[in-house]
């Protein structure tokens, strides 16, 4: 009789579930039945949803990424201790003079700075003297005259460096369809900045390495995107003679190059790091009294304790 009453709540137990699931069986055939076009319409947003994140997949791991190799971005540049970095460090003005030199010679036959003026590098690199005789050896055009013509004039302070190129056509024309960049502010629109200049006007090898086909007309060098550029190697020791009689190395020329790039990209570098150091000066000791003024004036005022004592009766 116990086995029995056994089998009976086990036979119960087992016929639960099956109506259960029977019945949401059921009412799952009777919702698709209801509404065909919802279950479609779910269907088809699956669907599209797949093959986007396939797709998306297939472009992340199925292709070759080249992103930050030297193949796309070049080799990374030297870290080097440039005197002007430091926060109380200023520009050598010795090394802008004679960057400046270096620019004047090599640099300036292909590359224009469309953004310094004769009257920037007074103080800086020359005397007002030696700045204006530069500036009158070149030619600029004058206002037009009551016959509308236009005269040749020498140059003053205020005319801007000559461009090597009157227009983008002629230097495309003249470098093989490679346009020279202006250089104003080459050190800032440059990932590694003074590093990447330096590294690049020295970096560029004998030979390729083996195994790298150079294409004609370009040159090798490994600081630059994809390895080859249409700039030769421009420094070579004993380019330039220095009116300092300091050794004009290709080391020496590339760091004096940059330097002075760095100036014209920041001119106003020296006259910052000055009102920065007044700024802090002034900002401390007004702290400093702040604090003095809170503890010793305001701390007693804040802490007192007002206490009512009522007369006695």
């Amino acid at each position: 009789m116990l086995s029995s009453v056994l089998r009976a709540n086990l036979g119960a137990r087992a016929a639960t579930p099956r109506v259960g699931a029977r019945c949401v069986v059921r009412g799952i055939a009777s919702s698709t039945q209801a509404a065909p076009g919802r279950i479609t319409r779910n269907a088809v947003a699956a669907t599209l949803a797949s093959g986007l994140i396939g797709a998306w997949y297939i472009h992340l791991y199925g292709s070759p990424i080249h992103a930050m190799t030297p193949a796309e971005e070049g080799m990374h540049p030297i870290k080097w201790p440039w005197d002007h970095t430091g926060h109380f460090s200023t520009f050598d003005h010795q090394s802008l003079r004679r960057g400046y030199q270096v620019y004047s010679e090599v640099c300036s036959a292909c590359h224009s700075l469309n953004f310094i003026a004769y009257r920037n590098l007074v103080g800086t690199t020359h005397t007002v003297e030696e700045v204006k005789a530069m500036a009158e050896q070149v030619e600029y055009d004058s206002e037009p005259n009551d016959q509308g013509e236009i005269e040749k004039r020498p140059g003053k302070l205020s005319d801007y460096l000559p461009a090597p190129y009157s227009n983008e056509e002629a230097a495309r024309a003249a470098n093989q369809g490679a346009l020279p960049p202006d250089l104003s502010l080459m050190i800032k629109a440059r990932h590694g900045g003074c590093d990447y200049v330096f590294s690049l006007l020295t970096g560029y090898p004998d030979d390729p390495p083996p195994g790298v086909e150079v294409q004609e007309g370009l040159n090798y060098n490994p600081y630059f995107p994809n390895g080859q550029l249409g700039m030769a190697r421009v420094l070579y020791d004993g380019l330039v003679e220095y009116d300092d009689k300091t050794p004009a190395t290709a080391s020496q020329m590339a760091k004096d190059v940059v330097q002075f790039l760095n100036w014209t990209a920041e001119p106003e570098m020296d006259e910052r790091k000055k009102m920065g150091m007044k700024v802090i000066f002034i900002a401390s000791t007004l702290f400093a009294l702040s604090v003095w003024v809170k503890r010793f004036k305001w701390a007693p005022l804040k802490n007192r304790k007002i206490v009512y004592d009522p007369p006695q009766v």
